[in-house]
């Protein structure tokens, strides 16, 4: 109950980034292949940074 009220740590925030983007690749990769790259690219980074995170 008290969960509603509870900040999402960096790396929460960093995951539901990083499943976004992904799901704008795929939607992206049938219609336009350059955006559908852009947000990949996009999200690699965010998985780089991420990794990084839990490295630490």
């Amino acid at each position: 109950m008290f969960g509603i009220f509870k900040k999402k740590s960096k790396e929460e925030k960093l995951q539901e980034k990083y499943n976004a983007l992904m799901k704008e690749w795929h939607t992206l990769s049938s219609i336009n292949r350059l955006e559908s790259d852009k947000k990949y690219v996009e999200a690699q980074e965010v998985l780089e940074e991420l990794m990084a995170l839990q490295k630490n």
